[in-house]
């Protein structure tokens, strides 16, 4: 099994900066894509920007120019730096990551349990 532990959520002001983080562990034999979602009250969870093992990104266009993601391979580790932040962007962020794990080599969907990402004034 795989598991992803996100962090970095909390309360921030309009136009501040957070950067969250989000560890894989457990069994990995390895890691293709990850990504990080986010979900509002009433809303369906959206993506918000994905990066590939090799590094390539996209972004959903209202983060554009204010979100960057990351990865650090050698951690199993992905980054969201969040700037600029908009009210508009609280929500619960999640990651995902498409990995194999090292007993099935099946690859599977996991996500993490969620970050919390408040921001008020």
């Amino acid at each position: 099994q795989v598991q992803l532990v996100e962090s970095g959520g909390g309360l921030v002001q309009p136009g501040g900066s957070l950067r969250l983080s989000c560890a894989a562990s457990g069994s990995i034999f390895s890691i293709n894509g990850m990504g990080w979602y986010r979900q509002a009250p009433g809303k369906e969870r959206e993506l918000v920007a994905g990066i590939g093992s090799g590094g390539s990104t996209n972004y959903a266009d209202f983060v554009k120019g204010r979100f960057t993601i990351s990865r650090d391979n050698a951690k199993n580790t992905a980054y969201l730096q969040m700037n600029s932040l908009k009210p508009e962007d609280s929500a619960v962020y999640f990651c995902n990551a498409e990995a194999r794990d090292s007993l099935s080599f099946i690859p599977r969907s996991y996500w993490g349990q969620g970050t919390q990402v408040t921001v008020s004034s």
